[in-house]
């Protein structure tokens, strides 16, 4: 069994930002068969702009989990890391971020998940290390290339970190 392709997007600005990456990469290793990793990049605060810079990646794999139980690892990975949801700033720091971007060609709309993403298409910070792992990804809800929206955007600040 093959799974679904997955992609998530990961994003650190609190503590060692990098090794909180790698944290989050190496739980999502339990979760997500034939992983990889996109380049790391270092991204401006897009929303609230009074905080620490952040580094944010795209992961991918295929995920024989149900999208429910992604979602359900993916907050499960954020809280053992230290992460509060409860007590945070929306769009704030954080120690970690963990975003399923795309499931399949799965369209979701539910109240806890909507895939893809509702604000993937507006970040620069997604759409960037995303298109480095597959550069001719397409929308499954218009069937066009994320390329299209990425040239779109106004600069952001995001500025390659690691490969």
């Amino acid at each position: 069994m093959n799974g679904e392709s997955a992609f998530l997007s990961l994003g650190s600005n609190l503590g060692k930002r990098e090794q909180n990456l790698g944290r989050a990469v190496e739980a999502l290793e339990s979760v997500l068969q034939k992983l990889r990793c996109s380049s790391i990049y270092e991204t401006r605060p897009l929303y609230v702009l009074e905080q620490p810079s952040f580094l944010n990646m795209v992961v991918m794999g295929q995920c024989l989990l149900p999208p429910m139980e992604l979602l359900q690892r993916a907050l499960s990975i954020e809280i053992q890391m230290g992460r509060d949801r409860a007590n945070y700033v929306p769009k704030g720091p954080r120690v970690i971020d963990i975003d399923i971007l795309l499931f399949g060609g799965r369209i979701i709309c539910e109240k806890e998940l909507s895939i893809p993403h509702p604000h993937m298409k507006e970040r620069q910070f997604v759409l960037i290390p995303l298109l480095e792992l597959e550069p001719n990804l397409k929308d499954p809800e218009n069937g066009r290339p994320f390329s299209e929206s990425l040239h779109v955007l106004d600069e952001q600040g995001v500025y390659i970190f690691s490969s």
